[in-house]
């Protein structure tokens, strides 16, 4: 198996203000909150695609009718598909279960220090011979997550946005005798000092 075989499934919602990155209305508001929810999945998109690696794949939430994924679909030339109305461990399980053609990594478009040595370094993980592979976040979480075969238990029974999201996770590796590795420590956009780390970001990558 080649870093070429392994796909990218990218989880988003539509930048409509009040739905996207509601934790950060009260410092943007909702119309800046959206529209920073577009720039990081236009971002999340590029570098999914500059990666390399096997098909990318866009579950859209609530659907895939907005204009925006409509246009990302002509841009980015890639499919996309809705994602199921269930909690956010049912629809990962969902989506791995969907793409169990080959190994996939499943990623949000909050990290917008991810790049694409770091998608290239889960991809190899996974043709090297790991089971799984995660990238994981500053506040306890993980941002990617990568299966060669779907594992629905490793999605149960986790306190979603809780610092406790990777320990648990873990632990359902280990339960399920998968061997794992975790490539890299990144940060998100949750918070408002986040959103102070994405500009200076931005103002580093002008000035480069």
């Amino acid at each position: 198996m080649l870093p070429e075989d392994v796909a990218i499934a990218v989880m988003t919602k539509a930048p409509q203000a009040g739905y996207a990155k509601t934790r950060l209305i009260p410092a943007l508001g909702a119309g800046g909150a959206a529209r920073l929810h577009r720039q990081l999945t236009l971002r999340t998109l590029t570098t999914a695609r500059a990666a390399g690696l096997g098909p990318v794949t866009l579950w859209c939430a609530p659907d895939t009718q907005h204009r925006f994924f409509r246009a990302v679909q002509r841009r980015y030339g890639l499919d996309l598909r809705t994602q199921p109305e269930v909690d956010l461990g049912q629809r990962m399980a969902h989506i791995f279960a969907e793409c169990k053609e080959r190994p996939l990594l499943l990623i949000g478009t909050d990290c917008p220090a991810l790049g694409t040595t770091h998608l290239q370094q889960a991809a190899r993980a996974l043709c090297s011979g790991f089971d799984a592979v995660f990238i994981t976040t500053e506040d306890g979480g993980y941002f990617l997550a990568g299966l060669r075969q779907p594992c629905p238990e490793i999605f149960t029974g986790i306190a979603w946005s809780t610092t406790r999201v990777m320990a648990q996770t873990r632990r359902r590796l280990s339960e399920q005798g998968l061997r794992w590795q975790e490539v890299a420590t990144l940060w998100d956009v949750d918070r408002a000092e986040d959103v102070l780390r994405w500009q200076a970001l931005q103002q580093a990558e002008a000035t480069a």
